[in-house]
């Protein structure tokens, strides 16, 4: 009837996460897999830098690494999977565990020196400067 019962699909979410991924893999995003998008970011920006704040709930701060090469922030970690008992099975499974890889493309070089990461209440807070090399100069007009 809509099309995605044609398809073999009984529920119209999963069709939809499917059509989800084969857009992203089409438009170039070859890196989507399962929690690609993991940890969820926001990412504030200013001319002297930028702050990216990570959803981090249930991450052991350490287990993350946390580099910065050239343009590239990566936060890698792992979210260990709870213990189960012999007498428990999962009713339902939406937060994901295990190793994650998240790699942030920035618009300016990051000064190494000065990067700066916090994490509490399960949000990971990385404050990056903009290397001076990189920064806006003025420049003066002479007459």
């Amino acid at each position: 009837m809509y099309g995605f019962e044609q398809q073999g699909y009984q529920n119209p979410w999963q069709w939809l996460r499917e059509m989800e991924r084969e857009m992203s893999l089409l438009l170039g995003d070859h890196s989507r897999t399962r929690g690609a998008s993991f940890p969820p970011v926001n990412i504030y920006a200013d001319n002297d830098g930028a702050t990216v704040t990570a959803e981090l709930s249930g991450v052991d701060p350490q287990d993350l690494d946390i580099s910065v090469h050239g343009r590239t922030l990566a936060v890698r970690g792992e979210r260990k999977t709870p213990k189960d008992s012999e007498n428990e099975r999962w009713l339902r499974q939406e937060r994901v565990f295990g190793q994650f890889s998240r790699n942030i493309d920035l618009a300016f070089d990051v000064d190494q020196e000065s990067v700066e990461a916090m994490y509490r209440d399960g949000v990971l807070e990385i404050r990056l400067r903009r290397a001076e090399s990189d920064k806006p100069k003025q420049i003066e007009v002479k007459s």
